[in-house]
Protein backbone atom coordinates (compact mmCIF):
# COMPACT_ATOMS: atom_id res chain seq x y z
CA UNK A 1 0.00 0.00 0.00
CA UNK A 2 1.41 3.30 -1.09
CA UNK A 3 2.17 5.72 1.72
CA UNK A 4 -0.36 8.50 2.20
CA UNK A 5 0.74 11.69 0.51
CA UNK A 6 1.13 14.54 2.96
CA UNK A 7 0.14 18.02 1.77
CA UNK A 8 3.10 20.35 1.34
CA UNK A 9 2.53 23.30 3.67
CA UNK A 10 3.89 26.66 2.51
CA UNK A 11 4.75 29.25 5.12
CA UNK A 12 2.52 32.29 4.94
CA UNK A 13 4.00 35.10 2.86
CA UNK A 14 5.45 38.07 4.72
CA UNK A 15 3.12 41.00 5.24
CA UNK A 16 5.86 43.16 3.80
CA UNK A 17 5.39 41.33 0.50
CA UNK A 18 1.89 42.64 -0.17
CA UNK A 19 1.73 44.50 -3.48
CA UNK A 20 2.36 48.22 -3.29
CA UNK A 21 -0.97 49.07 -4.91
CA UNK A 22 -2.77 47.01 -2.26
CA UNK A 23 -0.86 48.83 0.50
CA UNK A 24 -1.99 52.14 -0.98
CA UNK A 25 -5.62 50.95 -0.98
CA UNK A 26 -5.28 50.14 2.72
CA UNK A 27 -3.74 53.56 3.44
CA UNK A 28 -6.64 55.28 1.69
CA UNK A 29 -8.89 53.77 4.35
CA UNK A 30 -6.77 55.28 7.15
CA UNK A 31 -7.59 58.99 7.40
CA UNK A 32 -5.93 59.49 10.82
CA UNK A 33 -2.29 60.55 10.86
CA UNK A 34 -1.62 58.25 13.83
CA UNK A 35 -2.83 55.20 11.87
CA UNK A 36 -0.63 56.04 8.90
CA UNK A 37 2.36 56.52 11.19
CA UNK A 38 1.78 53.06 12.70
CA UNK A 39 1.41 51.59 9.21
CA UNK A 40 4.74 53.13 8.13
CA UNK A 41 6.50 51.75 11.22
CA UNK A 42 5.81 48.11 10.27
CA UNK A 43 8.57 47.75 7.65
CA UNK A 44 10.47 49.67 4.96
CA UNK A 45 8.11 48.42 2.24
CA UNK A 46 5.05 49.78 4.00
CA UNK A 47 6.90 53.00 4.78
CA UNK A 48 7.55 53.41 1.07
CA UNK A 49 3.82 53.12 0.39
CA UNK A 50 3.11 56.09 2.66
CA UNK A 51 5.32 58.27 0.43
CA UNK A 52 3.12 57.71 -2.62
CA UNK A 53 0.36 60.21 -3.56
CA UNK A 54 -2.47 59.86 -1.05
CA UNK A 55 -5.37 61.99 0.15
CA UNK A 56 -4.10 64.12 3.05
CA UNK A 57 -4.81 62.73 6.51
CA UNK A 58 -7.04 64.44 9.02
CA UNK A 59 -5.63 67.59 10.64
CA UNK A 60 -4.00 67.39 14.04
CA UNK A 61 -4.92 69.48 17.05
CA UNK A 62 -1.88 70.87 18.86
CA UNK A 63 -1.79 72.41 22.33
CA UNK A 64 0.81 74.97 23.45
CA UNK A 65 2.39 72.49 25.87
CA UNK A 66 3.43 70.26 22.97
CA UNK A 67 0.54 67.80 23.18
CA UNK A 68 -0.87 66.48 19.88
CA UNK A 69 -4.23 64.88 19.05
CA UNK A 70 -4.63 62.89 15.85
CA UNK A 71 -8.30 63.27 14.95
CA UNK A 72 -10.63 61.50 15.33
CA UNK A 73 -8.73 59.86 18.22
CA UNK A 74 -8.92 61.45 21.65
CA UNK A 75 -5.73 60.01 23.13
CA UNK A 76 -2.95 62.61 23.36
CA UNK A 77 0.56 61.90 22.13
CA UNK A 78 3.92 63.61 21.73
CA UNK A 79 6.57 63.23 19.08
CA UNK A 80 9.43 61.20 20.56
CA UNK A 81 12.71 62.98 21.08
CA UNK A 82 11.36 66.44 20.30
CA UNK A 83 9.56 69.03 22.33
CA UNK A 84 7.28 71.40 20.47
CA UNK A 85 5.95 73.42 23.40
CA UNK A 86 6.04 77.19 23.28
CA UNK A 87 5.24 77.77 19.61
CA UNK A 88 3.85 81.16 18.58
CA UNK A 89 1.87 80.27 15.48
CA UNK A 90 1.24 77.58 12.87
CA UNK A 91 1.26 77.47 9.09
CA UNK A 92 0.07 74.34 7.29
CA UNK A 93 2.35 71.59 8.59
CA UNK A 94 4.77 74.05 10.25
CA UNK A 95 4.93 75.22 13.84
CA UNK A 96 6.28 78.77 14.19
CA UNK A 97 8.65 79.80 16.97
CA UNK A 98 9.78 83.35 17.72
CA UNK A 99 12.88 83.94 19.81
CA UNK A 100 15.00 87.02 20.54
CA UNK A 101 17.78 85.81 18.25
CA UNK A 102 15.50 84.74 15.38
CA UNK A 103 12.35 83.00 14.26
CA UNK A 104 12.16 79.49 12.84
CA UNK A 105 9.68 76.97 11.50
CA UNK A 106 9.65 73.28 12.37
CA UNK A 107 7.71 70.53 10.61
CA UNK A 108 7.07 67.89 13.33
CA UNK A 109 6.38 65.24 10.69
CA UNK A 110 9.53 65.55 8.55
CA UNK A 111 11.65 67.40 11.18
CA UNK A 112 12.52 69.96 8.48
CA UNK A 113 13.35 73.48 9.70
CA UNK A 114 13.34 76.96 8.15
CA UNK A 115 15.11 79.95 9.70
CA UNK A 116 13.61 83.45 9.62
CA UNK A 117 14.82 86.83 10.94
CA UNK A 118 14.12 88.00 14.48
CA UNK A 119 11.16 90.38 14.80
CA UNK A 120 13.60 93.04 15.95
CA UNK A 121 15.41 92.93 12.61
CA UNK A 122 13.15 94.81 10.19
CA UNK A 123 14.32 96.83 7.20
CA UNK A 124 12.31 100.02 6.65
CA UNK A 125 11.21 101.19 3.24
CA UNK A 126 12.31 103.87 2.69
CA UNK A 127 15.38 103.27 4.87
CA UNK A 128 15.53 106.90 6.02
CA UNK A 129 11.94 106.91 7.33
CA UNK A 130 11.41 108.77 10.61
CA UNK A 131 8.49 108.29 13.01
CA UNK A 132 6.46 111.36 13.94
CA UNK A 133 4.92 111.68 17.38
CA UNK A 134 2.21 113.89 18.84
CA UNK A 135 2.66 114.76 22.52
CA UNK A 136 -0.31 115.18 24.81
CA UNK A 137 -0.55 118.06 27.25
CA UNK A 138 1.04 116.31 30.23
CA UNK A 139 4.09 115.36 28.17
CA UNK A 140 4.15 111.81 29.53
CA UNK A 141 2.30 110.02 26.73
CA UNK A 142 2.78 110.24 22.98
CA UNK A 143 0.92 108.92 19.98
CA UNK A 144 1.77 108.22 16.38
CA UNK A 145 1.26 111.16 14.06
CA UNK A 146 -0.82 111.23 11.89
CA UNK A 147 -1.56 107.55 12.66
CA UNK A 148 0.19 104.45 13.99
CA UNK A 149 2.81 102.89 11.73
CA UNK A 150 5.33 100.09 12.18
CA UNK A 151 7.87 102.62 13.42
CA UNK A 152 5.60 103.48 16.36
CA UNK A 153 4.99 99.92 17.54
CA UNK A 154 8.46 98.49 16.86
CA UNK A 155 9.88 100.48 19.80
CA UNK A 156 8.37 97.80 22.04
CA UNK A 157 9.91 94.84 20.23
CA UNK A 158 9.59 92.63 23.33
CA UNK A 159 5.79 92.84 22.94
CA UNK A 160 5.68 92.00 19.23
CA UNK A 161 3.99 88.75 18.29
CA UNK A 162 3.20 86.87 15.08
CA UNK A 163 -0.56 86.59 14.69
CA UNK A 164 -0.37 85.00 11.22
CA UNK A 165 2.42 83.57 9.07
CA UNK A 166 2.18 82.14 5.56
CA UNK A 167 4.84 80.25 3.64
CA UNK A 168 3.72 81.54 0.25
CA UNK A 169 6.55 79.85 -1.65
CA UNK A 170 10.12 78.68 -1.18
CA UNK A 171 11.22 82.30 -1.62
CA UNK A 172 8.47 84.21 0.17
CA UNK A 173 7.20 84.33 3.74
CA UNK A 174 4.56 86.86 4.80
CA UNK A 175 3.52 87.60 8.37
CA UNK A 176 1.12 89.76 10.36
CA UNK A 177 3.15 91.10 13.27
CA UNK A 178 2.06 93.58 15.89
CA UNK A 179 1.10 94.48 19.42
CA UNK A 180 -2.40 93.93 20.76
CA UNK A 181 -5.03 94.65 18.12
CA UNK A 182 -2.61 96.53 15.87
CA UNK A 183 -0.44 94.78 13.29
CA UNK A 184 1.42 95.26 10.04
CA UNK A 185 2.43 93.11 7.05
CA UNK A 186 6.06 91.97 7.03
CA UNK A 187 7.77 89.76 4.49
CA UNK A 188 11.11 88.09 3.88
CA UNK A 189 12.88 85.21 2.21
CA UNK A 190 13.61 82.08 4.25
CA UNK A 191 17.11 82.37 5.66
CA UNK A 192 17.20 86.17 5.25
CA UNK A 193 18.74 88.44 7.87
CA UNK A 194 15.83 90.89 8.07
CA UNK A 195 12.15 91.42 7.33
CA UNK A 196 10.86 94.19 5.06
CA UNK A 197 8.07 96.64 5.91
CA UNK A 198 6.60 99.78 4.36
CA UNK A 199 7.48 102.34 7.00
CA UNK A 200 4.66 104.83 6.43
CA UNK A 201 1.76 102.39 5.92
CA UNK A 202 -0.93 102.62 8.56
CA UNK A 203 -1.17 99.70 10.97
CA UNK A 204 -4.58 98.04 11.01
CA UNK A 205 -6.55 95.61 13.06
CA UNK A 206 -5.83 92.83 10.61
CA UNK A 207 -7.94 89.72 11.10
CA UNK A 208 -6.43 87.29 8.61
CA UNK A 209 -4.32 86.79 5.52
CA UNK A 210 -4.40 84.21 2.69
CA UNK A 211 -2.26 83.25 -0.29
CA UNK A 212 -4.78 82.54 -3.04
CA UNK A 213 -4.03 81.70 -6.68
CA UNK A 214 -0.55 83.15 -6.47
CA UNK A 215 -1.59 86.40 -4.78
CA UNK A 216 -1.48 87.58 -1.18
CA UNK A 217 -4.68 88.94 0.38
CA UNK A 218 -5.33 90.48 3.79
CA UNK A 219 -8.49 91.49 5.61
CA UNK A 220 -9.15 93.71 8.62
CA UNK A 221 -12.20 94.20 10.82
CA UNK A 222 -13.83 96.47 8.21
CA UNK A 223 -14.06 93.37 5.94
CA UNK A 224 -12.34 95.14 3.05
CA UNK A 225 -10.35 92.58 1.07
CA UNK A 226 -6.89 93.96 0.33
CA UNK A 227 -4.54 92.78 -2.42
CA UNK A 228 -0.90 92.94 -1.33
CA UNK A 229 1.29 93.54 -4.38
CA UNK A 230 4.82 92.21 -4.03
CA UNK A 231 7.96 93.33 -5.82
CA UNK A 232 11.67 92.60 -5.52
CA UNK A 233 14.28 94.81 -3.98
CA UNK A 234 16.66 95.71 -6.82
CA UNK A 235 19.69 95.72 -4.52
CA UNK A 236 19.12 92.61 -2.41
CA UNK A 237 16.55 90.60 -4.38
CA UNK A 238 14.42 90.33 -1.24
CA UNK A 239 10.61 90.48 -1.52
CA UNK A 240 8.84 93.64 -0.44
CA UNK A 241 5.35 95.11 -0.39
CA UNK A 242 5.06 97.51 -3.31
CA UNK A 243 1.38 98.44 -3.01
CA UNK A 244 -1.74 97.50 -1.07
CA UNK A 245 -5.06 98.01 -2.83
CA UNK A 246 -8.69 97.31 -1.98
CA UNK A 247 -10.34 94.77 -4.29
CA UNK A 248 -13.59 94.18 -2.37
CA UNK A 249 -15.49 96.74 -0.32
CA UNK A 250 -16.60 95.35 3.02
CA UNK A 251 -19.89 96.01 4.76
CA UNK A 252 -18.95 96.56 8.40
CA UNK A 253 -21.91 96.42 10.73
CA UNK A 254 -21.81 99.15 13.37
CA UNK A 255 -23.60 96.94 15.87
CA UNK A 256 -20.42 94.94 16.57
CA UNK A 257 -18.90 95.61 20.00
CA UNK A 258 -21.92 97.80 20.82
CA UNK A 259 -24.27 96.93 23.69
CA UNK A 260 -27.80 96.29 22.43
CA UNK A 261 -31.09 96.93 24.21
CA UNK A 262 -31.25 93.38 25.61
CA UNK A 263 -27.80 93.77 27.22
CA UNK A 264 -26.12 91.57 24.63
CA UNK A 265 -23.07 92.55 22.63
CA UNK A 266 -21.91 90.93 19.37
CA UNK A 267 -18.17 90.57 18.79
CA UNK A 268 -16.72 89.16 15.61
CA UNK A 269 -13.76 87.35 14.11
CA UNK A 270 -12.95 87.10 10.42
CA UNK A 271 -11.23 84.19 8.67
CA UNK A 272 -10.05 83.76 5.06
CA UNK A 273 -10.18 80.21 3.67
CA UNK A 274 -9.75 78.80 0.18
CA UNK A 275 -12.29 76.11 -0.64
CA UNK A 276 -12.86 74.36 -3.96
CA UNK A 277 -11.17 77.11 -5.94
CA UNK A 278 -12.97 80.01 -4.24
CA UNK A 279 -11.77 82.44 -1.59
CA UNK A 280 -14.16 82.49 1.36
CA UNK A 281 -14.60 84.99 4.15
CA UNK A 282 -16.06 83.41 7.29
CA UNK A 283 -17.64 85.83 9.72
CA UNK A 284 -17.92 84.44 13.23
CA UNK A 285 -20.21 86.33 15.60
CA UNK A 286 -19.69 85.73 19.31
CA UNK A 287 -22.78 86.85 21.19
CA UNK A 288 -21.96 88.06 24.68
CA UNK A 289 -24.03 88.86 27.75
CA UNK A 290 -23.18 92.23 29.29
CA UNK A 291 -23.60 92.22 33.09
CA UNK A 292 -24.14 95.00 35.53
CA UNK A 293 -21.16 97.31 36.07
CA UNK A 294 -18.24 95.45 37.61
CA UNK A 295 -19.06 92.03 36.12
CA UNK A 296 -17.39 90.14 33.28
CA UNK A 297 -18.75 90.16 29.75
CA UNK A 298 -19.52 86.49 29.06
CA UNK A 299 -19.56 84.74 25.67
CA UNK A 300 -22.79 82.76 25.30
CA UNK A 301 -23.24 81.77 21.64
CA UNK A 302 -21.46 81.51 18.27
CA UNK A 303 -22.92 82.06 14.81
CA UNK A 304 -21.26 81.79 11.41
CA UNK A 305 -21.83 83.34 8.00
CA UNK A 306 -19.85 82.44 4.89
CA UNK A 307 -19.19 84.70 1.89
CA UNK A 308 -17.52 83.99 -1.44
CA UNK A 309 -15.25 86.59 -3.03
CA UNK A 310 -16.75 87.83 -6.30
CA UNK A 311 -13.73 89.54 -7.85
CA UNK A 312 -15.57 90.42 -11.06
CA UNK A 313 -18.14 92.55 -9.21
CA UNK A 314 -15.88 93.46 -6.25
CA UNK A 315 -18.21 92.16 -3.57
CA UNK A 316 -18.79 89.44 -1.01
CA UNK A 317 -21.62 87.02 -1.94
CA UNK A 318 -23.17 85.13 0.95
CA UNK A 319 -23.37 81.35 0.55
CA UNK A 320 -25.42 78.92 2.63
CA UNK A 321 -23.21 75.89 2.10
CA UNK A 322 -19.56 75.04 1.52
CA UNK A 323 -20.40 71.62 0.09
CA UNK A 324 -21.34 68.24 1.48
CA UNK A 325 -17.73 67.09 1.18
CA UNK A 326 -16.05 70.11 2.83
CA UNK A 327 -15.00 70.68 6.43
CA UNK A 328 -13.68 74.10 7.39
CA UNK A 329 -11.07 74.00 10.17
CA UNK A 330 -10.90 77.51 11.60
CA UNK A 331 -8.23 78.88 13.89
CA UNK A 332 -6.74 82.32 14.44
CA UNK A 333 -3.31 81.02 13.41
CA UNK A 334 -4.16 78.63 10.59
CA UNK A 335 -7.39 77.69 8.79
CA UNK A 336 -8.06 75.33 5.93
CA UNK A 337 -10.86 73.64 4.01
CA UNK A 338 -10.48 69.85 3.86
CA UNK A 339 -12.35 67.49 1.54
CA UNK A 340 -13.78 64.47 3.33
CA UNK A 341 -15.51 62.79 0.39
CA UNK A 342 -13.02 59.88 0.24
CA UNK A 343 -13.63 59.10 3.92
CA UNK A 344 -17.42 59.12 3.84
CA UNK A 345 -17.50 61.80 6.54
CA UNK A 346 -20.33 64.37 6.36
CA UNK A 347 -19.21 67.85 5.38
CA UNK A 348 -20.76 71.31 5.38
CA UNK A 349 -19.42 71.76 8.90
CA UNK A 350 -17.06 74.20 10.60
CA UNK A 351 -14.67 73.00 13.30
CA UNK A 352 -13.42 75.99 15.24
CA UNK A 353 -11.21 76.86 18.19
CA UNK A 354 -11.83 79.58 20.77
CA UNK A 355 -8.14 80.54 20.30
CA UNK A 356 -8.48 83.85 22.13
CA UNK A 357 -5.30 85.74 22.82
CA UNK A 358 -4.91 87.75 25.97
CA UNK A 359 -4.45 90.93 23.98
CA UNK A 360 -7.61 90.31 21.93
CA UNK A 361 -9.93 89.28 24.73
CA UNK A 362 -13.17 91.24 24.85
CA UNK A 363 -15.13 88.67 26.83
CA UNK A 364 -14.76 85.73 29.19
CA UNK A 365 -16.21 82.22 29.38
CA UNK A 366 -18.16 80.48 32.10
CA UNK A 367 -16.52 77.10 31.49
CA UNK A 368 -13.10 76.52 33.00
CA UNK A 369 -12.20 74.10 30.19
CA UNK A 370 -12.27 74.60 26.45
CA UNK A 371 -12.09 72.47 23.32
CA UNK A 372 -12.92 72.72 19.64
CA UNK A 373 -16.56 72.93 18.58
CA UNK A 374 -18.48 72.01 15.44
CA UNK A 375 -20.99 74.24 13.65
CA UNK A 376 -23.32 72.77 11.05
CA UNK A 377 -24.01 75.32 8.30
CA UNK A 378 -27.18 73.61 7.16
CA UNK A 379 -28.91 73.35 10.53
CA UNK A 380 -27.06 76.17 12.37
CA UNK A 381 -26.28 73.76 15.17
CA UNK A 382 -23.21 73.74 17.43
CA UNK A 383 -21.77 70.62 19.00
CA UNK A 384 -18.76 70.45 21.32
CA UNK A 385 -15.92 67.98 21.67
CA UNK A 386 -15.52 69.00 25.32
CA UNK A 387 -16.32 65.55 26.67
CA UNK A 388 -13.66 63.94 24.42
CA UNK A 389 -10.79 66.41 24.19
CA UNK A 390 -10.45 69.39 26.51
CA UNK A 391 -7.88 71.56 28.25
CA UNK A 392 -7.95 74.29 30.85
CA UNK A 393 -8.16 77.88 29.73
CA UNK A 394 -5.24 80.04 30.69
CA UNK A 395 -2.62 82.40 29.36
CA UNK A 396 -0.20 79.58 28.63
CA UNK A 397 -2.83 77.50 26.77
CA UNK A 398 -4.59 80.05 24.59
CA UNK A 399 -2.96 79.27 21.29
CA UNK A 400 -4.20 75.80 20.37
CA UNK A 401 -3.79 75.35 16.62
CA UNK A 402 -4.71 73.08 13.73
CA UNK A 403 -1.81 71.40 11.94
CA UNK A 404 -2.20 69.95 8.44
CA UNK A 405 0.22 67.13 7.50
CA UNK A 406 1.15 67.17 3.83
CA UNK A 407 0.71 63.40 3.51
Amino acid sequence: MAPETQPHLQPPPSWSAIPLDLAVLVLRLLPAYADRARFAAVCPQWRAATRLPLPPPHPLLVLPNGTFYSLPYTKPFRFPGCGFAGYDSACGSWLVFSRDDGCFLVDPFSRATVTLPALSRVRLRPPNAVAKWSDVDDGRAKFGEPYTTWMHISDESHKLHISKLIMCSQNLVAALVGIGHTSQILMCQPGALSWSVRAYDRCKRFEDMAFYQGKLYAIATDENLLLVNISEDHNTGDPQVSKIGKVIQGDPNPMYSAVLDDNTMPCKKIYLVESRGALLMVRRTIWCQVPQPGGDIMAIQNEFEVFRADFEHSRWDEVTTVGDDQLLFLGRRCSRAVSMSQYDIPGDNILFLDDDEENRMEYAYEDENTSFSEYNLRFHFIGSALSRISWKRGDDMRLAVWLFPRN
